[in-house]
């Protein structure tokens, strides 16, 4: 983040939505200028695509009449399937429905402005942004300054909100996959048979467990007004919209778990519902430390690390101290540091979802130019 810091390239960025376009700036891993919304126009391809011609122009030329450089990139996310390697955007996209038969955005917008356009999965340029300037560093120097000599290297980056997102980066290289395709909406949900994971997730699994609990499914409230219901700010069933939130919580540590076991390394979650983090977390943690048998009835570990709550002080001061111990090597005198405590954390985003994903769309963008 450092290095990020001191970059001193301006790189122009999107936040698309079916409704509205934010567009925006970044340069030394922070926002520049003010940012511009625009109507989406997203039913209609050629309104869309003149839309972002006009909004990446707008913020061009204010930044350049107050003094700045030219952008030397365009970097943003794009939601829906993509063949994100080549630009191109196509298949089912609710919110962009005339993107539906391939569009090659990147090629498109680099023609138009004559400089490289980079564009991503939203959930891989959070996992990014996190893993560069967010949780990842930010546990690594609390591990230090706790006299930890453990390091970490990978990271898993969830989004809550309307849909159940996922971002992979390993050794500081992002893993976008061979077909733009690392997802985790599709997985098994956990308690409906056939019925994939992000309905248990998703915003609006929040509103059908509660109305559910409650015997009204058509009780006409939001996830945020279900998460004042459980902080006591709004009158309701509580008891019901706290296991709303928990549930949501195992449903999400049940793929946690799945990902955890292949991949090995911290866990950092974002969204939109992160308000109600504490009533979510419980359940994260009960699914990912459950337990697995062999036919012999011997019990194990569902994720063979210990899975620890790292926004909580107690666990992280365990996390922190681990079990090293010296070990002797053998026919010497020689000792060596050995900690047998396999480990692994899941913590609350500290920046947000919005800036993370901002922060990784800028980060790739420069790793790019400088390959």
């Amino acid at each position: 983040m450092n290095e990020i810091s001191k970059d001193k390239r301006l790189v122009l960025t999107l936040d698309a939505g079916g409704t509205n376009m934010v567009f925006g700036a970044m340069k030394g891993g922070e926002y520049v200028g003010e940012t511009l919304r625009l109507p989406s126009n997203s039913s209609d391809l050629d309104l869309c695509l003149d839309t972002m011609v006009k909004g990446f122009t707008a913020v061009r030329d204010s930044l350049k009449a107050s003094g700045e450089k030219e952008p030397a990139a365009i970097s943003f996310c794009f939601p829906g399937p993509a063949d994100y390697a080549r630009g191109i955007i196509g298949g089912f996209l609710p919110n962009f429905p005339s993107f539906r038969d391939g569009v090659a955005l990147g090629p498109f917008l680099q023609d138009r402005f004559g400089i490289p356009v980079y564009i991503n999965n939203d959930g891989d340029l959070y996992a990014y942004g996190e893993a560069l300037g967010g949780a990842l560093p930010e546990i690594n120097a609390r591990l230090k300054e706790a006299g930890s000599a453990k390091e970490y290297h990978n990271l898993i980056g969830y989004t809550f909100g309307t849909g159940f997102g996922i971002g992979v980066v390993i050794n500081g290289e992002l893993n976008r996959g061979d077909n733009s395709c690392v997802e985790t909406f599709c997985l098994e949900h956990p308690f409906l048979d056939g019925v994939m994971v992000e309905e248990g997730v998703a915003a609006r699994a929040v509103k059908r467990v509660y109305g559910n609990l409650i015997g009204n499914p058509n009780h006409g409230l939001e996830p945020k007004d279900i998460g004042d219901i459980c902080n006591g700010v709004r009158e309701g069933n509580r008891e019901a919209a706290i296991a709303a939130f928990n549930e949501l919580g195992e449903v999400a540590g049940d793929a946690m778990a799945k990902a955890a076991s292949l991949i090995d390394g911290l866990i950092v979650i974002g969204g939109g519902i992160m308000y109600n983090y504490k009533y979510i977390m419980p359940g994260i943690l009960k699914s990912m430390r459950s337990k697995l048998h062999t036919l012999s009835g011997e019990v194990v570990r569902r994720v063979q690390p210990n899975v620890y709550n790292l926004d909580d002080p107690d666990e992280f001061a365990i996390f922190a101290a681990g079990e090293a111990r010296g070990l002797k090597v053998y026919g010497t005198d020689k000792t060596v540091i050995y900690d047998p405590m396999k480990r692994l954390g899941v913590m609350r985003s500290k920046i947000g979802a919005s800036k993370a994903i901002s922060l990784g769309a800028y980060s790739f963008a420069l790793k790019e130019l400088d390959s």
